[in-house]
C-alpha cells in the first residue's frame, strides 16, 4: 500500500495588492522584460551601487511608481513615462525573481 502526500506546496505571494494600471502600460512592461537585466538595471533604476536581493526592493519600487502613477493621473508635467515603464518591469521583474528565489513552503493540511 503506497501512502500519499497530503502536503500541498504554495508559492508566497506579494503583500501588497494587485498593480492595477492601464493595458498599454502592462503590454509595454511585458515587453520590456525580454530586454531586463537585473544586475544592470535594477541599480540604475534604484540609483544604487549594488544590486539587492530578489524582492527586497519591491516596496520601494511600489512607492517610487505610485508616484509616477499619481503624477501620470494628474497630468503633472513632472511625469516621466519612461522611468514609469521602467518602474513596472521592475516590478514584475522583482515579484518573479522573489518567488523564484525564496524556498517552498510546505504546508500540511
Amino acid at each position: 500500500m503506497t501512502q500519499t502526500s497530503n502536503v500541498i506546496v504554495f508559492r508566497p505571494r506579494s503583500s501588497d495588492g494587485p498593480l492595477r494600471r492601464p493595458a498599454a502600460l502592462i503590454r509595454a512592461a511585458r515587453e520590456g522584460q525580454a530586454g531586463w537585466k537585473r544586475s544592470r538595471d535594477l541599480p540604475a533604476l534604484l540609483r544604487t551601487d549594488s544590486c539587492p536581493a530578489p524582492g527586497r526592493c519591491l516596496s520601494r519600487l511600489r512607492a517610487e511608481e505610485a508616484v509616477q502613477n499619481d503624477l501620470r493621473l494628474a497630468r503633472a508635467a513632472e511625469y516621466h513615462m519612461q522611468r514609469h515603464v521602467l518602474l513596472v518591469i521592475a516590478i514584475l521583474a522583482e515579484m518573479r525573481a522573489a518567488v523564484d528565489s525564496a524556498p517552498a513552503q510546505r504546508l500540511a493540511l
